[in-house]
């Protein structure tokens, strides 16, 4: 069963009412029956929904949409002190991890990923005694300063985007380097996502970020998982989930590598 890794819904405002006070897009309309259209389409039959940041802490639209949907996962935001009622009743949901978030294109700034620490050793701590794990989602620049501490955790973790390492700056980039180590090197708790590629890519089919994917997938390929980053925030005017799948034919080298990051991978992954 074909898995999307990576995807997000939003429902009517007046219901589900944006959160977040440094809101960085409009959150448009895109309910669980327009993906599902998209699903059928491209045979997808496990799905990953993903908290997204319009929403702050407020997990509902996604946890709806997840109970009206079979054979799916969720990556919720929370408090650190979340009571541990709550993340049962999560867990029962079908939630398996914690989304630590920061704007992808938040500039560098001097002390920002040791401000980040307490809520990673937290999140840490609580990840593990329910069997989740964390996703990032950084800026390229703040993947690179926190590898170090990724490198040491006791969860497994996804990065979504590829770690956001900027394609113009290409594979022999020191933070994107680290990563491939850090695959290749670790203890196997590192998992990539194959996702957002626009986001860090801007040349004609995205022909410059190919190299890196292709680099990932050869450095660990039971380790990377394909998503469709639906509904293309700020972007979907310019790309589509279906050219977004066909790349993965053009990266992956054969239908064993394929069917890896879209079936057996995330099985392993979110417990399906």
């Amino acid at each position: 069963m074909r898995c999307d890794a990576h995807l997000h819904v939003f429902g009517p405002a007046e219901r589900y009412p944006a959160r977040d006070p440094k809101l960085r897009y409009a959150p448009p309309l895109a309910p669980l029956e327009d993906y599902r259209r998209l699903a059928r389409q491209l045979r997808l039959e496990r799905f990953v929904f993903v908290q997204p940041s319009a929403y702050g802490r407020d997990n509902r639209c996604m946890l709806d949409a997840m109970q009206q949907t079979p054979h799916c996962r969720g990556i919720v935001d929370v408090e650190e002190n979340t009571p541990d009622a709550e993340l049962a009743r999560l867990h029962e949901l079908g939630v398996r991890g914690v989304r630590i978030n920061v704007s992808p294109i938040h500039p560098p700034e001097a002390g920002l990923a040791a401000k980040l620490l307490p809520r990673i050793e937290r999140l840490e701590a609580r990840c593990a005694e329910l069997g989740w794990h964390l996703d990032f989602l950084l800026p390229g620049w703040l993947t690179n300063e926190l590898l170090n501490r990724l490198k040491t955790l006791r969860v497994d973790f996804t990065l979504a985007h590829m770690g956001m390492f900027l394609a113009k700056d290409g594979v022999a980039q020191q933070g994107f380097q680290r990563l491939l180590g850090l695959l290749r090197n670790g203890d196997g708790r590192c998992w990539v996502k194959l996702t957002g590629v626009y986001r860090i890519s801007q040349t004609p089919g995205f022909a410059d970020a190919a190299p890196m994917a292709r680099a990932l997938l050869e450095t660990a390929p039971e380790r990377i998982v394909w998503g469709s980053d639906y509904p293309h925030l700020s972007f979907a005017d310019k790309v589509g989930a279906v050219e977004l799948f066909d790349l993965l034919g053009t990266w992956a080298a054969d239908d064993a590598t394929r069917q890896a990051v879209l079936v057996s991978n995330p099985a392993r992954l979110f417990g399906f």
